[in-house]
């Protein structure tokens, strides 16, 4: 009888045979996938900056939201200049669905990061955090909680440091 170890591999003899190495490299990931948007024209960032430094703030900022409804910085500038509560509450919970329709189309399948460091995530991340504060302010609570949690899991260095 073979001399065979407590894990059943034969100690003794020639050792087994390996399958052939591929020639191909194997990608190890080191952990869950980031996802960034890409960049708003450069132009309409300008002129979105300049509305919000207007005298009519909101309504520069609305009439450029008008004009590029899927830009989710307008959003969140929306969110940032209206008046009242349920207004922003609304401008950025609009945000934040866009925001989720443009992961999606960028290859985020509802889990990974969106991270802060990536400038072009901060439309969708301001938003986000716009609707937890707004949901907070109108008594929200669970949805407050759920934007904050969420918050931490899309990027979790920034939430750290807040």
């Amino acid at each position: 009888m073979p001399d065979v170890g407590a894990s059943g591999y034969r100690l003794t003899g020639r050792p087994p045979r390996l399958a052939a190495m591929s020639e191909h490299s194997i990608s190890m990931s080191s952990g869950l996938p980031s996802t960034v948007l890409p960049p708003e024209p450069d132009e309409f960032i300008s002129r979105l900056d300049a509305a919000r430094e207007s005298a009519d703030a909101r309504g520069g900022v609305g009439a450029l939201v008008a004009e590029r409804p899927r830009s989710l910085f307008a959003w969140a500038a929306l969110g940032d200049t209206e008046a009242d509560t349920i207004g922003r509450y609304a401008a950025y919970r609009v945000g934040y669905h866009r925001g989720l329709d443009a992961l999606r189309a960028n290859g985020w399948r509802g889990s990974g990061y969106v991270r802060g460091s990536e400038p072009t995530n901060l439309g969708f991340l301001r938003c986000l955090e716009g609707l937890a504060l707004m949901a907070e302010a109108i008594g929200e609570a669970d949805e407050a909680e759920r934007c904050r949690i969420f918050l931490a899991q899309l990027d979790p260095a920034s939430s750290a440091s807040s």
